[in-house]
């Protein structure tokens, strides 16, 4: 048995002794609560813009999709091979990425 690991089986029991750390939930003294915020005026303007980003995007994620439908079609009456299945696989992540974006900001925040 290693000198370490001896050491650390020889010093189990005393580490129930120890000072308890305090709760988590305890605020420091002098620190404010400052909530969940408020938008700043005028936010309205940018969030009309998101919205737009958002369908703008949305739009381009069915075009992309459509678009190695295509490919995958004229290849195949080509007699072409399922090589696509890369893009295919590119496109399906960026929808995922447009559908969990607003999940992924607030698990963050």
């Amino acid at each position: 048995m290693s000198s370490l690991l001896a050491a650390a089986v020889d010093a189990a029991p005393h580490l129930a002794s120890l000072p308890r750390l305090a709760a988590a939930s305890a605020q420091p003294s002098g620190v404010p609560d400052v909530g969940p915020g408020e938008a700043p005026p005028g936010a309205d303007g940018l969030l009309t813009v998101l919205r737009w980003v958002a369908w703008s995007v949305t739009a381009l994620c069915v075009a992309g999709i459509f678009g190695v439908a295509a490919r995958m079609a004229v290849d195949h009456s080509r007699g072409g091979g399922g090589e696509h299945v890369r893009g295919l696989g590119f496109v399906l992540g960026a929808c995922l990425l447009v559908g969990s974006a607003s999940g992924i900001v607030s698990a963050l925040i």
